[in-house]
């Protein structure tokens, strides 16, 4: 990937350039120069600088932002919100990662050795540790340094299929299929005994100190993506401290990663800090060859060690105007996706503000690997199941949302309409792919309604159920001010279709809980691409319910499509069944999704370093901060 979208730099006048400089190269030092990065024989002494003199700096490198939404907990056995993922995936390692500034993307050895050894039938996968791995000090180590080994990914693996954590990600585990892991999780729940975490799983097992060895069922081609690369999910977890701690280890956690959880507030701040333990490791990326962007950072960074900061303080700022207004003010140094609502003041026309440019503020845009969902709860009685009319009602409260005016006014441009629950970026998605979902249609609207007998019999302007009785829509939200403009538009558009809405506020959090639970009709979503394969993001349609299938969708044509998915190679035969699993979400509307968000990234000039992930959620330990910061008063 070469320049992003919306993204504009001006190279400072040089002279006239020597011609025993090969053109790549003079790309990437111009490229550079616009950045405010130095060339690579400056990188190189100030890196030789650093490793020489480690924490020589006069004052730690301190990294600030804020999050829009709050965590809700640190196990990663319990987590399904981005926001406290975003904290795990610097705490926790996995086995495998995903090079910081190669696009496409590439997975690359974290914890392991090399690339994993598989099977020709991709039923049986073997992965060599490095040795010398520790894990942050600890009081559950009483004092002892802890090495990594193979059976703490046997421990970790094993605590998403122990019913009393009830996993909200046991789903991908299950899906992994892991010879026994199932079994002795049904055991545990048919003899109601505590889960046996020192019982043998024939798929799951540490043939030694070093070495893990993972066995399914049927083949999974792609269980690298699945359960090796993902730090904030199946990164390793230490008994001694899910033991030590109990029901509070998700306060308490404890990884082989860059960073340390240093003190936490709940829904106010995170604070996290070097780790004072982690092991020698320094910055390697491998850009595309075009990608100037990254072959600058690069230069700039090979050979340093990492991580380059010593702190981050990461608010919890719901409101998009105490955000935006923190930024500018320069209380951080990092504002992710700019609200919409001041877009037009960082962006205008697609520029950056001159205002902001003179500051040495650097914008980032790009399509994201996510997609926004509103999710209808099919076990409810009004607005679920399969029936005819029950279809008929989500359908037609479908066509009535109107995603361009959303778009347009919500969005303030920065996002583009979702087709399906499929995100960019990810195997299953295509960019020419259309469906009803996106339509906006009021008049076909009100026809179905009309048509499954959702009409106004008593003459008070709302419609009633097929039956006579009161149609009352429940829509749970939040409070913060993104919420309430797309409040708006589902006000309006339910209005315009003759159907009463009323709103239920609560907490991000909360509403979670009470969508696990299916204790709610109808909720709006965000969803972030993890990998590079897009089935995870059908498994919002897997079966009955589960961690991910907060609509609790459940049809067997489609789980017997989704199954055989996870045992095809990539290729034209897995494609076509993506498209008849995403014809299947249309035609029944379990969801419907809204749109694809454009992210555009403001950083401060003494942010360094910074490059939008796509699908992966740790990059703290790729920037650095500047000894001197700027703002201009």
């Amino acid at each position: 990937m070469g320049q992003k979208s919306g993204e504009k730099w001006t190279a400072a006048a040089t002279s006239q350039p020597t011609p025993l400089l090969p053109r790549r190269l003079l790309g990437v030092l111009a490229l550079a120069c616009a950045l405010g990065l130095p060339s690579p024989g400056q990188a190189q002494s100030q890196s030789q600088s650093q490793n020489a003199a480690p924490g020589a700096a006069s004052e730690p490198k301190l990294l600030r932002y804020a999050f829009r939404a709050a965590e809700t907990t640190f196990d990663p056995s319990q987590i399904n919100d981005i926001y406290s993922r975003v904290i795990t995936a610097h705490v926790f390692e996995a086995l495998y990662s995903y090079d910081h500034l190669a696009r496409p993307a590439k997975i690359v050895p974290l914890i392991a050795a090399g690339p994993p050894e598989v099977s020709a039938d991709f039923k049986t996968w073997t992965v060599r540790l490095r040795p010398g791995i520790y894990f942050a000090d600890d009081p559950a180590f009483k004092g002892q340094r802890r090495e990594l080994v193979a059976e703490d990914f046997v421990y970790s693996y094993k605590r998403y299929a122990d019913p009393a954590l009830k996993s909200p990600n046991w789903t991908t585990v299950e899906e992994a299929g892991l010879i026994g892991l199932a079994e002795l999780r049904q055991r545990a729940l048919r003899d109601k005994k505590p889960f046996n975490y020192d019982a043998a799983v024939p798929g799951l097992r540490a043939l030694d100190r070093y070495t893990l060895q993972l066995q399914t069922t049927q083949p999974r081609p792609r269980l690298q993506e699945m359960l090796l690369s993902s730090n904030d999910l199946f990164g390793a977890v230490a008994r001694e401290v899910a033991e030590h701690y109990g029901s509070k280890v998700g306060e308490h956690p404890v990884g082989t990663g860059p960073f340390v959880l240093k003190s936490w507030r709940r829904s106010s701040q995170i604070v996290l800090v070097r780790n004072p333990a982690y092991r020698e490791r320094f910055y390697e990326a491998q850009p595309a060859a075009d990608d100037a962007e990254g072959q600058a950072l690069l230069a700039r960074f090979q050979g340093r060690r990492i991580p380059m900061l010593d702190r981050i303080e990461v608010s919890i700022i719901e409101e998009a105007q105490p955000r935006w207004l923190s930024f500018l003010s320069a209380e951080q140094d990092f504002l992710e996706q700019v609200p919409e609502d001041f877009i037009d003041q960082a962006m205008p026309g697609g520029q950056l503000a001159p205002t902001l440019a003179k500051r040495g503020i650097q914008p980032r845009r790009q399509v994201g690997s996510d997609v926004t969902l509103s999710v209808f709860n099919m076990e409810d009685p009004l607005v679920g199941g399969m029936a005819a009319e029950k279809v008929a009602l989500r359908r037609a409260i479908s066509l009535a949302l109107d995603i361009p005016r959303e778009i347009r006014l919500v969005r303030r441009g920065q996002a583009v309409p979702a087709q399906s629950n499929l995100a960019p970026h990810t195997t299953g998605y295509a960019a020419d792919y259309r469906s009803d979902l996106s339509s906006h249609d009021m008049a076909r609207a009100k026809a179905l309604l009309d048509v499954y007998g959702y009409v106004d019999r008593d003459g008070d302007g709302w419609r009633e159920q097929p039956d006579g009785s009161p149609l009352i829509l429940l829509r749970n939200t939040q409070s913060d001010a993104a919420s309430r403009q797309l409040d708006e538009q589902w006000q309006r558009a339910m209005n315009d279709l003759g159907l009463k809405l009323s709103m239920k506020v609560a907490q991000w959090p909360e509403n979670l809980k009470a969508a696990r639970a299916g204790r709610f009709m109808m909720w709006s979503v965000g969803s972030r691409a993890e990998q590079l394969d897009g089935q995870k993001a059908l498994q919002r349609l897997y079966g009955s319910a589960g961690g991910q299938n907060l609509a609790r969708f459940n049809s067997p044509e489609f789980n017997a499509i989704y199954d055989r998915l996870q045992g095809l190679p990539n290729g034209p035969e897995r494609e076509a069944l993506f498209l008849q699993a995403k014809r299947i979400g249309a035609a029944f509307v379990p969801y419907k999704p809204h749109v694809h968000r454009i992210y555009t990234d403001l950083s401060q000039p003494w942010l360094i370093g910074y490059y939008r992930p796509l699908f992966w959620l740790d990059w703290w330990q790729f920037v650095d901060i500047a000894s001197e910061r700027h703002p201009e008063k």
